[in-house]
């Protein structure tokens, strides 16, 4: 079975309000699927039904084949989540915390705790009470909670909210070792591509509810507005240049030149030659590649940032 995850026209109303409108999508085993919004895109809604915590308005979502509804209690057994802010026992330590899941679950494996704990780096947290940890350290509890039964599938909403650039990286590595060397299928949400890029195989990106894209990582880059950036001494004259030899040229916001077309990318060495040939030697001239985080703008319509 490939589709280890996978929604069918899942819909969730809330009086005249879409929160989610038909969105179908589903990830395979083993892989890394991002799932990208803005704050209130649809993006906990969809998971929340996902995991069978609200119920849909239309549509039906599957975890392992199986579709998720109330009676189906068998599914959580391969499940784990962290759904918005981690819950935990404010007045017991990271230790008891983790030995009380791991007894609700019936996890017979008394040495899955300290597994957890070391895979977390949460040792020399772990007779901490919960109260008094960190956000990050909060964080690294929810996730253990999650993992601590080894779950086929992990569905996670904004995992990495709060933790510092380490954290960010340890919880990276760490998803991706399940992902490749234990066949775990990860689901995640963030709105933050920049981070989600560097970890997922895909990514699908909702707004107002409605999935507008799906996209392999790997192709990001080719989606990505590029543009030649070029200054000279006198740039009026350089822009009629360029334009008499058959270049297409705009001006930045900041009076530089820009050119977009492929001719111009592909060779930039060209234009530094004809400059100097003409008189006017460039004292900019650089490739700009538009961000991750632009290009996701770009995509669900908002004007006012570079490359639009």
């Amino acid at each position: 079975m490939d589709e280890i995850i996978k929604t069918d026209k899942l819909s969730k109303s809330y009086r005249d309000v879409n929160a989610v409108d038909g969105v179908s999508l589903n990830v395979k085993k083993g892989e890394i699927y991002g799932f990208l919004g803005l704050n209130g895109a649809g993006k906990t809604t969809t998971i929340r039904m996902l995991l069978g915590m609200i119920r849909p308005t239309s549509g039906t979502s599957y975890l392992l084949g199986k579709k998720v509804d109330a009676g189906n209690h068998k599914i959580w057994e391969n499940v784990g989540y962290l759904v918005e802010t981690p819950y935990a026992y404010p007045e017991l330590t990271v230790r008891d915390n983790l030995e009380i899941f791991r007894r609700l679950h019936n996890i017979s494996d008394e040495s899955s705790v300290d597994t957890v704990i070391d895979k977390l780096q949460l040792t020399i947290y772990q007779n901490r009470k919960s109260k008094n940890l960190s956000l990050v350290n909060a964080q690294r509890l929810g996730l253990a909670k999650a993992m601590l039964h080894n779950p086929k599938i992990l569905i996670l909403d904004e995992p990495i909210n709060g933790l510092d650039p380490a954290g960010i990286v340890e919880i990276r590595k760490l998803l991706q070792d399940l992902s490749i060397n234990k066949g775990v299928t990860v689901f995640i949400s963030s709105h933050i591509l920049g981070e989600l890029a560097k970890l997922v195989n895909r990514i699908g990106i909702i707004h107002q509810g409605k999935l507008i894209q799906e996209v392999n990582a790997n192709k990001l880059d080719q989606l990505l507005h590029k543009r030649l950036i070029v200054n000279a001494h006198n740039i009026e004259a350089v822009h009629k240049k360029l334009v008499e030899v058959g270049y297409c040229v705009g001006f930045t916001k900041d009076g530089n030149l820009e050119l977009s077309e492929e001719k111009a990318l592909k060779r930039p060495e060209e234009i530094a030659n004809m400059l100097v040939r003409w008189g006017f030697p460039p004292s900019l001239l650089k490739i700009d590649v538009e961000d991750l985080e632009s290009y996701f703008l770009r995509k669900i319509g908002m004007k006012g940032v570079k490359g639009i």
